[in-house]
């Protein structure tokens, strides 16, 4: 597999669809008097970069140089745009601004957990030959540095003809690759193109047959191939995976692990991002699409267009098919993390202890406290803090093992180490709706309580079923091993 430090060496060029993607957010307490329609009380509002800004912006957070082309309208949201890409670091210099032209914003309206309305407004109309000259001109001084080209098509007028024509073309003469996240029906437009990353659904349509099964999903690719002219497909599955399809060899499949799945929009984006980014740094076409794919299954474990990190990668790549160490949180991560899972509408409940030697009890109390949210992060002591609380001999078992033991669990969503006196900077960062401790604790005993009240939160007692703990576990093996020694 690809080193991913080589993605900082990196310079990719996307163009595409620009579009700037608003997030309404507030509660539903009542129905207006006026109509019978909810009134939203509103909480705060968010703007983010959609469409190839997405791409763009999924690139740049994996440590990539990204120059972005495409249009916005000459209007206050064009300028809130640009600013977004400035903020990221991305270079818009290729990005013209077209008067009489509104930029492409999304309003999605949520109500606590469920998006009620989606507000559009768009032109659809093509862009202008000055746009095209425009962008064309910028690529031919800018492409020579690019390790790859990336497509980014939603169908709102700016890859007219004479611009993909002269995309290929430019890419061609300085022996650049192209990937198409294509839109429509006709891929015969991409012609020139190295690879198109078309979804199952997108597959179908453009190639006029229903896909049920693995026969037909071939039959579609090899159709794609001959209308498109272009030699490599990678078809995206849902949470089946991909599949990569390459004139002259066999399909190869590469599946996704299971993840729990909030928000699939924005994946498609980050297919293409990871594809191109690890072809640049010079990944072969099998280790990109399964960087790609491992991206993918991230992503949509976030709500709206989000994008992955490299560490995030990183981690899901090493625990593909083994542990799931993408569980394991850093303490400076948490609070990002609570904001975002909050921003899902969704409680966290928080356990913590030493749990060394896991057994019975342990399992108990990690399926109890689930019940009582949505997402459940288990903090663990380090090895000090557990020789500190329990003495010498302990742990039995390092950190390393126990932190590889819980992310195996499925009631456990996140893991974060901790020593001692770090828990309340960890509560404070992670603010947790609920603090779940054994029934051998008393309220009053529960370190963190205080910290955790402060936040809104509450702490509940687990009852303990079996008298099992860690210790009483040791001491009997211990008593076993003696007896065989005698």
């Amino acid at each position: 597999m690809i080193d991913l430090s080589l993605f900082s060496a990196c310079h990719l060029w996307v163009i595409g669809d620009l579009m700037l993607d608003e997030y309404v957010w507030g509660e539903v307490e009542r129905i207006s008097p006026e109509a019978p329609v909810p009134v939203l009380a509103v909480g705060r509002e968010e703007y983010t970069l959609g469409g190839a800004g997405n791409v763009a912006a999924n690139l740049v957070a994996l440590g990539a140089r990204v120059t972005v082309a495409g249009v916005v309208g000459d209007d206050r949201h064009g300028i809130l745009l640009r600013q977004r890409f400035q903020d990221l670091g991305i270079e818009a210099g290729a990005v013209v601004a077209e008067p009489g032209r509104p930029t492409t914003r999304k309003t999605r309206i949520v109500a606590g957990r469920q998006q009620v309305l989606r507000i559009d407004r768009e032109s659809p109309r093509a862009v202008g030959p000055d746009t095209v000259a425009a962008i064309l001109r910028d690529l031919e001084d800018g492409i020579k540095s690019a390790g790859a080209v990336l497509i980014s098509d939603y169908g709102k007028g700016l890859l007219t003809p004479s611009l993909l024509a002269g995309i290929m073309a430019a890419a061609r003469r300085h022996g650049k690759p192209v990937l198409v996240d294509p839109k429509g029906d006709d891929y015969r437009r991409y012609a020139g193109a190295t690879l198109i990353t078309p979804n199952r659904k997108e597959a179908a349509q453009a190639a006029g047959i229903a896909i049920g099964d693995a026969e037909s999903l071939h039959r579609a690719a090899g159709i794609l191939h001959e209308h498109s002219g272009v030699d490599r497909l990678v078809v995206t599955c849902g949470p089946e995976g991909m599949v990569l399809f390459e004139k002259g060899r066999m399909p190869r499949e590469i599946r996704s692990e299971a993840r729990q799945v909030f928000d699939v929009s924005g994946a498609g984006d980050t297919v293409i991002a990871v594809l191109g980014l690890a072809l640049a740094a010079g990944a072969d076409w099998l280790d990109a699409a399964r960087l790609a794919n491992a991206a993918a299954g991230i992503v949509v474990g976030k709500v709206g267009t989000a994008t992955v990190s490299r560490k995030e990668l990183a981690l899901a790549v090493a625990s593909a098919g083994t542990d799931r160490l993408d569980k394991l949180k850093d303490i400076n991560e948490l609070e990002a993390l609570g904001a975002e899972i909050r921003r899902r509408g969704q409680r966290i409940v928080m356990t913590n202890g030493c749990f060394d030697f896991l057994h019975a009890g342990h399992l108990n109390l990690f399926s109890a406290s689930r019940r009582l949210g949505d997402v459940l992060v288990v903090a663990i002591d380090d090895d000090d803090s557990v020789r500190a609380i329990k003495g010498p001999g302990r742990p039995v078992i390092g950190v390393r093992e126990r932190v590889r033991t819980l992310c195996a669990l499925d009631a456990v969503d996140y893991v974060v180490v901790f020593s001692g006196q770090d828990l309340e900077t960890l509560i404070d960062c992670l603010r947790p709706d609920v603090l779940t401790k054994g029934g051998n604790y008393g309220l009053r005993d529960v370190v963190g309580r205080q910290r955790v009240e402060a936040h809104g939160g509450r702490v509940e007692l687990i009852p303990i079923t079996g008298g099992l703990s860690s210790r009483v576990v040791i001491e009997n093996i211990r008593r076993a091993q003696e007896g065989d020694s005698v």
